[in-house]
């Protein structure tokens, strides 16, 4: 349940919106409002922080442009959900060369439980050793073989993903987090390098060993920038470029 009004030492620690936006991240993580479901007005919420308007809708300008809230006019504030336009425009960044957006088809090549090794384990905050599901994924966009992911996911949170609602998922990977597990993707974060590709990645993704590809490692988080999913993908780039397009804030 969301908590009530705020306290002096509450405002004593750091801007007041601040510390709405800290109580509605809790409610959010802890799902009292679910993916396309409206948030409560902001004059309730004021009412029931015992703060002004002014300052629940500064809380909610900063949820809403980290894409966690979305406002729609004449309707309210919701909870913003995962989908496939989601996905293609703020967290896929492969275009082909003249700049166009393709959703990729994936095709899964591997699923299965292991441990993990010391970089898995550093990059989900997990021991070394610790249960983890390795997914190996071939992408392809407009029939050509593109890129080949592998991503890990702590297996104690993931329990009761298979192989086959892994595969037979509606809709995209993020969206299968947020609606079977209730782990919304709020963020990503990127380190991008030029390695040479080996003989069988070489293979899925129709090169000679040795040649250049981009290897992108991503570690995805979900609320209080815990660590939900770390991706290790490497991109032909002969006709497909990594394009990420920032938008000003403040």
């Amino acid at each position: 349940m969301m908590h009530g009004s705020i306290n002096a030492a509450d405002i004593e620690n750091g801007p007041l919106y601040k510390r709405v936006k800290s109580l509605l991240t809790q409610s959010l993580a802890a799902g009292q409002w679910k993916p396309n479901e409206a948030i409560p007005s902001e004059s309730r919420l004021a009412e029931q922080f015992h703060v002004s308007i002014g300052t629940v809708r500064k809380a909610i300008d900063e949820l809403t442009a980290e894409r966690i809230l979305v406002r729609q006019q004449g309707r309210g504030t919701f909870v913003a959900a995962h989908t496939q336009n989601r996905f293609l425009y703020h967290f896929y960044h492969v275009v082909d060369e003249f700049g166009a957006k393709h959703f990729p088809v994936p095709e899964l090549l591997q699923f299965h439980r292991t441990r993990a090794d010391a970089r898995v384990a550093s990059r989900l905050g997990l021991e070394r050793g610790a249960r983890v599901i390795h997914v190996r994924n071939r992408l392809r966009m407009q029939g050509e073989p593109v890129e080949v992911n592998d991503i890990y996911l702590n297996a104690d949170v993931f329990e009761a993903l298979d192989r086959n609602g892994f595969e037979n998922r509606s809709g995209t990977i993020y969206q299968l987090y947020q609606e079977r597990f209730g782990i919304n993707v709020i963020r990503t974060s990127e380190q991008l390098r030029a390695v040479a590709v080996g003989a069988s990645d070489a293979k899925l993704l129709g090169m000679q060993a040795n040649q250049p590809v981009l290897q992108v490692d991503r570690i995805a988080y979900t609320y209080h920038s815990e660590p939900i999913e770390y991706r290790c993908s490497l991109v032909n780039t002969e006709h497909h470029v990594y394009q990420s397009d920032q938008e000003a804030r403040g």
